[in-house]
């Protein structure tokens, strides 16, 4: 018997089962089996769920189980239902056999007039156990995460896609010995990376990376910044909120207040990308010239933060204003370790006046940005060394809001397929995430985008 049965059975979603509570009898409110009256609504939630989604990755409808309330001049469709995802056929994504993903979704569907509207659809992989975000802890995902042995069938295959990688991101290794670990690290993140995309519930894909050939704890190491969770951070003044509703969608991208995507190297700078950035965007909006600033000026000069050990926004703002400014990258060039300051007045071209702290409601933060720029925010990184391309929504207890430790640049939101996002400009370079930019569940808290949110304030 498949794994999920059990679980399809306790939910309702075999033929003869039922979720009415114990003492009560399956009236008008009880689970029904599937009729026809519950196909089109179903059909509508599965159209829904596949819309923007190429031919070959739409899911098919399985089982279908739900109640009807009668309203008015329509009627509140509530169904259980399981979709089966196709296997993933993306070379670069998917190197291990994986079958079809088997998901438990509860939709809720309105019908006025015969007119369809949807209002909730919630999916999980059925062998979570997880139907809602409150029920969700550690204990559920961790074994799914651990790593597995290999078939043996697969070394050879294997070793061919770690060939490609090599290849692909130039790499060399000084020894036969360490060019074997690294492969070994290889298989086990491809594992690993399988297994966050199986449990990821917005439409990311994770897969081959060019940080594929490290451990965790290098990366975190190397590129991820834990002072944002260990460090006290400074008190800055809450900004005001913006009183306008924010717009449907906003790019600061399209308006020409964002620059080139950069890279932070192997240093732990996160931090100060994440402010320059910001500060860029300021400039920009209340002098009308974009210009590229000096990451390398804070690593060398912000002597609170700890260079290439990790920072704190607000630390980096009150450099910024002790130092009188910041330099151009053009002046003041970044090579990703610490130096001496070269730090020069006369070098000076973009100053700030003061910082702010931003609302922690997303829909607030959604309008500020849209009226008044980018924005320095910090996440936790999770899933983040194998991200790919599409919108990242890790379950909460992986992506937890209280491990940040990685501090990116908002620059816009909007929708897919009907599916809120938030554009990150990221400073891994361009040959990571969707050229450089990571997309992340908005409106849900996700990785704890909305915790550590600020600005710089030029007048």
């Amino acid at each position: 018997m498949a794994p999920w049965l059990p679980l399809l059975s306790l939910l309702g979603l075999l033929p003869g089962a039922s979720s009415a509570p114990p003492g009560r009898a399956a009236g008008a409110q009880s689970w029904e089996a599937a009729s026809s009256e519950l196909l089109g609504p179903a059909r509508f939630a599965l159209e829904m769920y596949n819309r923007g989604r190429a031919a070959g990755a739409r899911a098919a409808l399985g089982a279908v189980r739900g109640r009807v309330r009668r309203t008015g001049q329509g009627s509140l469709y509530s169904l259980k239902a399981t979709l089966e995802e196709p296997p993933c056929n993306d070379p670069m994504v998917c190197q291990l056999p994986v079958s079809k993903k088997t998901l438990l979704c509860t939709f809720e569907i309105l019908d006025e007039l015969g007119k369809h509207m949807l209002l909730r659809r919630d999916c999980a992989p059925v062998d979570t156990k997880i139907t809602d975000d409150r029920n969700e802890t550690f204990s559920s995902f961790l074994p799914l995460l651990n790593m597995d042995p290999l078939p043996k069938d697969l070394s050879v295959k294997m070793a061919s896609i770690f060939k490609d990688f090599v290849t692909t991101y130039n790499r060399t290794y000084e020894t036969k010995e360490e060019a074997q670990w690294r492969m070994s690290v290889f298989v086990n993140n491809m594992v690993r990376a399988q297994k966050i995309q199986a449990l990821d519930r917005g439409t990311a894909q994770y897969g081959v990376t060019k940080f594929s050939d490290l451990t965790e704890e290098e990366f975190r190491t190397i590129y991820l910044n834990p002072l944002l969770k260990e460090e006290p951070r400074k008190k800055m003044r809450l900004a005001k909120s913006i009183s306008d509703p924010a717009p449907p969608e906003w790019d600061w991208r399209d308006k020409g207040a964002v620059t080139k995507v950069k890279n932070q190297g192997m240093c732990g700078s996160c931090w100060a990308f994440s402010v320059t950035g910001n500060v860029e965007g300021q400039w920009f909006l209340k002098q009308g010239d974009l210009l590229s600033l000096s990451e390398q000026e804070l690593v060398d000069c912000d002597k609170v933060d700890k260079a290439c050990l990790g920072g704190l926004p607000s630390n980096a703002y009150s450099a910024i204003k002790t130092l009188g400014g910041l330099e151009t990258e053009d002046d003041y060039s970044y090579l990703g370790h610490l130096q001496t300051c070269n730090f020069s007045a006369e070098k000076v071209k973009v100053y700030i006046n003061d910082s702010v702290e931003l609302s922690q409601n997303e829909q607030k933060l959604a309008a500020w940005l849209a009226n008044k720029g980018p924005i320095s925010v910090a996440i936790n990184a999770f899933g983040m060394q194998f991200y790919r391309h599409g919108i990242s929504r890790p379950l909460r207890p992986l992506c937890s809001p209280w491990f940040i430790d990685h501090a990116v640049l908002l620059v816009g939101y909007g929708n897919r397929s009907a599916i809120p996002f938030w554009a990150i400009k990221n400073s891994w370079g361009t040959d990571w995430g969707e050229e450089g930019y990571y997309y992340l569940h908005r409106g849900s808290g996700a990785c704890g985008v909305n915790i550590m949110a600020s600005s710089a304030v030029v007048n």
